[in-house]
């Protein structure tokens, strides 16, 4: 098992400490018989705090979170800057430092998810998760498709004109700029993904090697083992995702990234649907 330390493991020790004083501030009201002229310092920064922290903290863990992007690695549908709502009901509550899950429900194809990194779970990640349990995922140049099915893929142009994640009015976002934009569709479901045209998916497989059949670079197929999931980015040349670090075990999911919330950079981008 593997302990994380964030922003909610901070929070849940805070509700401790805060707790622990506002228990002790009513033992010793008891005991007065009345409210003492002055409070200690200790009550004005701790005690009277504990319902707020309480409440941030069990809404961070059980209801929804709300993380900012940090990186492109999800362009063109996520980008830098962009506050997200994650939604913990859609997969349960985690509980803090193990991420042990109340499980409600469990990940699907398709869906944009955040999870504690693999490799150091004090960090949260978000990438579209794109193969399930026992999934057979093909890789070429850039798109994908699962089980078998051929790979459906419309390019859609260069630039971010075409494409919803663009500035507002259709102007290209600086980022896009020189990269090509396709319409993937896996199973009824479509989303655009980003490709470098000098890269077309050839990137090495360094935590996939032992799981995947390479027929050349930038065209891979992989079968996802028990318990885990394959995850990638939607900039698919500039994403270190499974490709890098591995399969996720499901164990380090944390939440369904649902909508973006706002970008304090482009208030057009408010309340999207993801």
């Amino acid at each position: 098992m593997q302990i994380g330390f964030s922003i909610n493991e901070i929070l849940f020790l805070a509700t401790l400490v805060t707790g622990g004083l506002w228990l002790a501030w009513r033992l010793r009201m008891r005991r007065a018989g009345k409210v003492p002229a002055h409070k200690p310092w200790w009550v004005s920064f701790g005690a009277e705090l504990f319902l707020v922290v309480g409440l941030m903290f069990t809404c961070r863990v059980a209801v929804a979170d709300w993380p900012r992007v940090p990186s492109g690695s999800m362009e063109p549908t996520l980008r830098v800057g962009d506050y997200l709502l994650v939604n913990h009901l859609a997969y349960g509550p985690r509980l803090p430092f193990t991420n042990t899950a109340i499980e409600w429900g469990r990940p699907e194809r398709g869906d944009v998810v955040v999870f504690r990194y693999p490799v150091d779970v004090s960090q949260y990640y978000v990438k579209r998760l794109v193969g399930l349990p026992g999934d057979v995922v093909q890789f070429q140049d850039g798109a994908l498709s699962v089980n078998g099915a051929p790979i459906d893929v419309r390019w859609l142009g260069e630039g971010g004109a075409v494409d919803p994640g663009s500035k507002a009015g259709g102007e290209p976002a600086p980022e896009d700029r020189g990269q090509w934009l396709l319409r993937e569709t896996v199973e009824g479901h479509s989303r655009t993904v980003k490709v470098n045209p000098f890269v077309q998916g050839r990137l090495p497989l360094d935590g996939l090697a032992s799981h995947c059949e390479v027929q050349r670079p930038g065209a891979w197929q992989c079968r996802v083992p028990a318990g885990h999931y394959l995850m990638l980015g939607d900039n698919r040349d500039n994403s270190v995702d499974s490709r890098t670090w591995g399969f996720l075990p499901h164990e380090q999911v944390y939440g369904k990234a649902v909508r973006v919330l706002f970008n304090i950079h482009d208030l057009s981008r408010r309340w999207l649907a993801l």
